[in-house]
């Protein structure tokens, strides 16, 4: 039973995509971040290089995988608990992680990483993965109406993007060819008001049945209204449309307006993941 480490996208993708692929929902950030690096090169999320790595068990089998696109978190995704606590020597002993300054897990991961990892660590974000169940319009209605975003948009996008990352304390920045890439498939939409944007909502590429939600954003002067809730309404029936059966999102569990909205939609829990980094 072994962790593999590797820079190389090609490698891990055929060693660790098939085991990745079969779990769509729990693993939806593996898919898409993969996907983007496919699509637009290893600088699609910043200068630092890549890492993956991937989990082989006694059967000889790769039961999972993780990666890291600095300057974000590495991502843990679906393995075994053995593979959890053999990732936190690792950690400190492998030069292709020396790079790794947090770690986004399942929870009951984290935690068991946090252990493992033989450092002071503390929990720095709890999210939550909402699979939908059953779509259900907002009530009331918010006025206006969606559609969806142009090349003609882009400036207007990048700006909302980056005021998203501010305020949420994301690790990346807003990516022209990342929003050329989702307008190319229709996966960034507005919600207008009497002719004027006033939120926005996108949709990653289906992949493996699922696509995920996000980013939500409204600007703070036209907050309250129901706009979010109009846009992402509008953005899953699109995702569904492009030909997802799972449609996702992840929530911040410390914005419980966010929570409540999106709940209302017809999303339900899957399982919350946290991000762990040394205290």
């Amino acid at each position: 039973m072994t962790w593999t480490f590797t820079s190389d996208l090609a490698a891990y993708l055929a060693a660790a995509h098939l085991a990745v692929a079969a779990r769509p929902v729990s693993d939806t950030l593996m898919l898409t971040v993969t996907d983007a690096l496919e699509r637009r090169g290893s600088g699609a999320y910043g200068a630092g290089a890549p890492v993956f790595g991937w989990w082989t068990g006694s059967d000889g089998a790769v039961a999972g995988g993780l990666l890291c696109t600095p300057p974000f978190p590495m991502v843990l995704g679906v393995v075994p608990a053995e593979a959890v606590r053999a990732l936190g020597p690792a950690l400190s002993a492998e030069p292709l992680l020396a790079g790794v300054r947090a770690v986004n897990a399942r929870r009951p991961d984290a935690e068991a990483l946090a252990a493992a990892w033989g450092r002071t660590t503390r929990i720095a974000a709890e999210l939550r993965l909402y699979r939908l169940a059953g779509l259900v319009a907002p009530d009331p209605a918010p006025a206006g109406r969606s559609r969806p975003a142009t090349v003609a948009d882009l400036p207007l996008l990048l700006d909302w993007i980056g005021a998203f990352h501010e305020e949420v304390g994301g690790h990346g920045a807003a990516s022209e060819a990342g929003q050329r890439d989702r307008l190319s498939y229709g996966g960034s939409l507005l919600w207008e008001h009497e002719g004027e944007p006033v939120s926005l909502a996108g949709f990653s590429r289906p992949i493996a049945g699922a696509s995920r939600i996000g980013p939500v954003y409204t600007p703070p002067a036209v907050r309250g209204r129901g706009y979010a809730a109009g846009v992402t309404h509008a953005a899953t029936r699109a995702a569904h449309a492009a030909g997802a059966a799972e449609v996702l999102l992840f929530t911040d569990l410390a914005n419980p307006t966010s929570n409540g909205v999106y709940q209302r939609l017809g999303y339900t829990r899957v399982e919350d993941r946290a991000e762990v980094v040394p205290a």
